[in-house]
């Protein structure tokens, strides 16, 4: 029982760093009505950000998230506005451009190849990480310190979007524009601005998931693969657009990999994500906590 009780914990840990990377995609995807699938390699751009700055400077590895995440929010912001954003002006009266769904996916082959070319496929990890394999012991229990760390930064991270779609003016102009770009044009908003700070917004929330995730899992071109197809299962689990949602997603992909080996092979774990992941497509498309209408 205690295993198990132990497994919980670690899954619900590391479901929220799952759920923080799946967060800047169903932003993204709140705003411009797109699925990027490009996500997966921002979240890797961002994780050999932290790398290189954490290698170059040895600073704790979680203040690079004060170089990290405005970097990525700027390399976000400008990848919409120069690449994407013409995609907008010429299918402007199209709702959902299918065209930005092939941009993105050829900036994921780009973006992964380029990496691969300048650092190689070699696997890296922190020189003289403090923070690898550090373990709280709670009784018998062994709790990660790094992920209980990526826990903490979730939820910070959560609550300060939230707060700033729900308090601020810019906030405020993002959810008028997810919910009607036109009426939101004639108010004077300028849609295609909102569209980049939306974006800088999502590739700036995969910065911060990938200072979580470099203290304990190594950097390497193609990893934003796998948290990519998570992050996917997690958007359709939570709701395409729900912050919340895309928390609790990430917690419950969290809960399958980790308890679930208790009963079963690592092999039938994930068909159980998988399985759910269909059942929701089919019998609730909207997810937990998305809605048939715009948030």
């Amino acid at each position: 029982m205690l295993y198990i009780l132990e497994d919980t914990i670690n899954g619900i840990l590391m479901g929220s760093i799952y759920g923080l990377t799946a967060l800047g995609l169903t932003i993204i995807f709140g705003v411009l009505k797109v699925i990027n699938f490009a996500h997966g390699s921002l979240l890797m751009v961002g994780m050999y950000a932290a790398y290189w700055t954490v290698a170059l400077t040895g600073m704790h590895p979680y203040l690079a998230i004060f170089i990290v995440a405005p970097a990525m929010f700027g390399f976000g912001y400008y990848l919409q506005d120069i690449v994407i954003k013409p995609i907008f002006k010429v299918e402007k009266n199209v709702r959902e451009p299918i065209t930005v769904i092939i941009v993105t996916t050829g900036l994921w082959y780009i973006l992964d190849n380029l990496t691969l070319l300048i650092f190689g496929p070699q696997y890296r990890s922190l020189p003289d990480n403090p923070l690898r394999g550090e373990i709280l012991e709670i009784g018998e229990m062994l709790i990660s310190v790094p992920k209980l760390f990526g826990f903490v930064i979730t939820l910070l991270t959560a609550a300060a979007i939230y707060w700033f779609f729900q308090k601020t003016r810019m906030g405020r102009a993002i959810r008028a524009t997810s919910l009607d770009r036109e009426a939101a044009s004639l108010m004077g908003i300028n849609q295609y601005k909102i569209y980049n700070v939306a974006f800088g917004i999502g590739t700036a929330t995969a910065g911060i998931a990938a200072v979580t995730l470099v203290p304990f899992y190594n950097v390497f071109p193609s990893v934003g693969v796998l948290f990519d197809i998570k992050g996917f299962i997690i958007v359709v689990l939570g709701g395409l657009g729900s912050i919340g949602g895309a928390i609790l997603g990430g917690i419950i992909i969290g809960l399958i990999e980790s308890v679930g080996p208790q009963f079963m092979t690592a092999t039938w774990t994930e068909a159980i994500v998988y399985g759910l992941f269909l059942m929701f497509l089919f019998l609730k498309p909207s997810g937990l906590f998305g809605v048939k209408h715009d948030w």
